[in-house]
Formats: C-alpha cells, sequence, structure tokens
C-alpha cells in the first residue's frame, strides 16, 4: 500500500498519535508532513509505504490556516493551553489590527516560541522548558504571502486567514501582531486548511478512515504517490528501460535533454510512477526509486 491520505487530524490528537491510527490500520511504514500540535486541527498529510521517501521533494510545501487571534493576554506557550503571563488592558479595534497586518507581510523573522519542537543541543525546546529551562531560539526568516482579518468573532478576539512558507508559526505571529499593537495576544484557535496540494475540501476523518479500513476500501481513500509532484515535469520511458528503471540506475540524457542542470522530475514506467530522477551533467541519476512489484 502506497499512497497518501489526506487526513483530517481532530483537536486534542497529537500528530504522532494520528500516524500511530494509521500505522495500525495499513501494517506500512507511515510518516507525515508537518506536524500540527496536538489542540490545532487540519489537514494532515500521512504518507504510506514508498510514499514516505517522496516528503524532501513535494514541490509545494506552502500552507494555510485559519486562526483566532486573542487580546486577552499573553500566556507562556502564545496559544491558548498555556499559563497567562501577561494581561491585556486594551483591545484594539479592527483598524488598528488592519493597519499593522502589512508589516508582517512577505519575508519575516520569527523567534520559535519556547514550547516548540526546535532543538537546541539535541533537546526539543518544550522538553527544557517543561523543566524551567527557558532557553531562547535564534530568529529565522519565514514567509507569509497572505494575511487578512477575517471575523469579530468574541469581544476580544478576530480570525486571521495566514497563506505562508514552511516553518512559520501562527501561534508565533498572534503573540508578534499583540507586541506591536501593545495589546498583549495569544492564539486561541488554529485550522490548518491547506498543506501544499492537500485540502481540506478533499480530506477524511479518523472516523471516516477506520470505516473504510472496516470495509477493506481502506485503499480506495489513497492518493497517489505522484499526487503532491504535479508540478516536476514528467519522463514516460517505454519497456527498453525497465530494467535500469527498476533498479534505480542512470538514463541516458537523450531521454531528456531539455532537462536544466541538477532539475528533479518524475520517470513512468507503464504509466507507474517508478522514481524521481535528475540531470547530472551528461546522465539521469536516479535520487529515489518507488518501483515495486
Amino acid at each position: 500500500m502506497n499512497g497518501y491520505i489526506n487526513l483530517l487530524k481532530p483537536p486534542g490528537m497529537s500528530s504522532g498519535a494520528a500516524v500511530a491510527v494509521v500505522k495500525r490500520l495499513t501494517g506500512e511504514r507511515v510518516g507525515h508532513a508537518g506536524t500540527l500540535d496536538p489542540e490545532a486541527a487540519g489537514v494532515l498529510p500521512i504518507m504510506i509505504g514508498r510514499a514516505t521517501r517522496v516528503l524532501d521533494y513535494f514541490t509545494d510545501k506552502s500552507k494555510s490556516y485559519a486562526a483566532q487571534i486573542a487580546f486577552a493576554g499573553e500566556t507562556d506557550t502564545q496559544d491558548a493551553q498555556g499559563v497567562l503571563v501577561k494581561a491585556c488592558e486594551k483591545v484594539p479595534s479592527r483598524e488598528e489590527v488592519e493597519d499593522i497586518l502589512p508589516r508582517f507581510c512577505g519575508t519575516i523573522l520569527q523567534r520559535p516560541p519556547a514550547y516548540s519542537a526546535i532543538k537546541i543541543g539535541g533537546k526539543p525546546l518544550y522538553a527544557l522548558a517543561r523543566k524551567g529551562e527557558m532557553v531562547e531560539a535564534k530568529e529565522r526568516e519565514t514567509e507569509i504571502s497572505s494575511l487578512t482579518l477575517g471575523e469579530h468573532v468574541a469581544e476580544d478576539a478576530f480570525m486571521l486567514y495566514v497563506d505562508c512558507g514552511s516553518g512559520t508559526y501562527i501561534r508565533t505571529l498572534c503573540h508578534d501582531i499583540g507586541c506591536v499593537l501593545c495589546s498583549p495576544a495569544h492564539m486561541r484557535f488554529l485550522l490548518r486548511t491547506r498543506h501544499g496540494s492537500f485540502s481540506i475540501e478533499n480530506s477524511v476523518t479518523i472516523e471516516e478512515m477506520m470505516q473504510a479500513a472496516e470495509q477493506g476500501k481502506l485503499e480506495e481513500m489513497l492518493l497517489p504517490m505522484d499526487y503532491p509532484l504535479q508540478q516536476m515535469k514528467q519522463l514516460h520511458v517505454d519497456e527498453k528501460y525497465a530494467t535500469p528503471v527498476k533498479n534505480g540506475a542512470k538514463l541516458p540524457l537523450s531521454l531528456m535533454p531539455e532537462a536544466a542542470e541538477n532539475e528533479i522530475f518524475r520517470v513512468y514506467l507503464n504509466g507507474t510512477l517508478c522514481g524521481l530522477y535528475r540531470k547530472d551533467e551528461d546522465v539521469l541519476h536516479c535520487c529515489i526509486g518507488l518501483y515495486q512489484e
């Protein structure tokens, strides 16, 4: 069984627990693409079988979120699960929030929160923080392509709609917006609506997945191996090249003369994805072999 389950992770379940459920149902090697915090919900691509080898080659790693920013004070975790460390005396108006959002668009610097999976000295920050060791991570660049203020959903809260690059912390974004407005804030709710080509519109729940497994139809839920690779060029070879493709061996450049140096593309045999190749000088080298009898 090889492919992807576009899982709609529920709040209260860790990404690791979601992987464990799929592993139990499939009996295959399983991984996930992009951790979601336990209290967050939304799209969590689950890679099954040989699809676990493809993550580094996803052509689109951007993400979309719907979040609730609450001007109810700052917490130590920057979300609603943390302890209040600074109260908010003033809730900003819609106009005040909208006025400062442009400064958070484009390439910005973020400092990962103390309670995060970022590792320092081989230990995740959250593990250190739970011991009372509040280690400050270095700032790093991230990309926010779109940031829109949505509904006023509570007396102290608005919805935020975010399109961003991989590695963006939405709770840190909420925290930093509060800092600029001098109105301490945290993230009260988070829903990931898209992860690259995986969208919430075609996601499935844990319950739907378990029901499909009971009916022997789980494999019908799988998205194909090339689902997140659609922006890559493709090369279809004939039976003449079956042996090298099946074995992950080199192919002649004449099969893909237009390829740019180090460009990665998909290779198919009889309509089946068999591997990812790249041009290296005068030959086509296999990056990963995906052929399976």
